[in-house]
């Protein structure tokens, strides 16, 4: 699903050719590029999935991107919310490349990154871009070891640690340092994986998760430190299509709940505000076991809304449940305003879960993500 994002952001950033930019529609990306992708290769049925190689870069698809968001506290209990996600976009087929000369500025891809902070004492939402070309070690990926970087930037794994990873950004006043305990299994969504987004083929992702990964290090706020823990989320995903004709967005949750359980659930919208029927989650219990989840097994009520500065009416509170689960979650933001002024604009931010399971009281923290909701004014 953030593949639409990512691909909008470079159309208006002039990184595509003309015909993908005029294709990004006004207040909305479920139309940016329907065109098939062509000479790339394409996500239509499942496939094996093989680590650590999973986790780098797939240059034959034309776009993919790792995605970290979580909760974090500080030993006085203040509370923060992050998020950091890479996005990698091919300018063509790996087999129509040109040489590019003798420059050595020459790329064939570009490199997107997001970075933002929910500071909830403070009252205060921060983020930052960058976006550079996949050239003299600017930005780029790698495999074995993991390796995800835009300029300063990064996602790595810690020498000889494979399950260890390091997570450092920052900007607006905020510097993150991280150490991420990946030693989860991937949890893979959809079909073993495939991950489709409408009856269209080529309309699809590889998508697998990590839905709790334990978080230790440091929050640099006006250059003062604070240690902090917390829990984490990591998303990878990558294809060459993008949503299907008719989709204008989705509402992304990732709940990670007291009792060890996780809820991730992507709502596709379409233009008059209904839930397409390829919407599609994953439960995933605290002993492991693995559940898929289709549009109709999990509902969604929107129970407020929260107009931004830009004019952007976004959902701000929500009642989740799962019927076949016995769970009856309240969503709600930590803060209302954890929009990103990026390319393109879009909501993300830190939440809080109550509810129950069963009939018993649960918790639980986590994050949401909504995107192509128009500017009404």
């Amino acid at each position: 699903m953030r593949a639409a994002r990512a691909l909008l952001a470079a159309a208006a950033l002039g990184l595509l050719g003309t015909s993908a930019a005029a294709a990004a529609p006004p207040g909305g990306v479920g139309g940016i590029l329907q065109e098939p992708a062509t000479g790339f290769a394409q996500v239509s049925a499942p496939r094996a999935f093989s680590f650590p190689a999973d986790a780098g870069p797939h240059p034959e698809f034309r776009q993919e991107w790792w995605y970290t968001s979580g909760n974090l506290e500080a030993a006085d209990g203040e509370r923060f919310g992050f998020e950091l996600t890479f996005f990698r976009y091919a300018l063509a087929p790996p087999g129509l490349v040109s040489a590019g000369g003798a420059s050595a500025w020459h790329a064939s891809e570009i490199y997107l990154a997001h970075f933002a902070v929910t500071d909830v004492a403070a009252g205060r939402f921060r983020y930052a871009q960058k976006v550079s070309r996949a050239a003299l070690g600017l930005a780029g990926a790698a495999a074995e070891p993991l390796h995800v970087w835009v300029d300063d930037w990064y996602l790595k794994v810690v020498p000889g640690l494979a399950t260890s990873w390091l997570l450092h950004a920052g900007g607006e006043g905020y510097v993150l340092d991280l150490e991420l305990d990946a030693s989860g299994p991937p949890v893979l969504n959809g079909v073993d994986g495939f991950s489709a987004k409408s009856s269209t083929p080529g309309d699809a992702s590889y998508y697998y998760s990590l839905p709790r990964l334990g978080v230790r290090g440091r929050l640099l706020r006006g250059g003062r430190g604070v240690a902090v823990t917390g829990l984490a989320w990591f998303d990878r995903e990558w294809g060459s299509g993008a949503l299907g004709r008719g989709q204008v967005g989705w509402d992304w949750f990732a709940l990670q709940l007291q009792d060890g359980s996780s809820l991730m659930f992507y709502a596709l919208r379409d233009a008059h505000g209904g839930i397409d029927a390829h919407s599609a989650g994953t439960f995933v219990e605290r002993a492991g076991s693995v559940r898929s989840l289709g549009a109709r097994e999990v509902s969604v009520e929107v129970t407020d809304h929260w107009v931004s500065p830009a004019g952007v009416r976004y959902p701000s509170a929500w009642r989740v449940g799962v019927a076949q689960l016995g769970l009856d979650l309240t969503v709600r933001p930590l803060l209302a305003d954890q929009e990103l002024g990026t390319t393109p604009r879009y909501w993300e931010g830190a939440v809080d879960v109550r509810g129950t399971r069963a009939g018993e009281a649960l918790g639980g923290r986590g994050y949401v993500e909504l995107v192509g909701y128009p500017q009404e004014h």
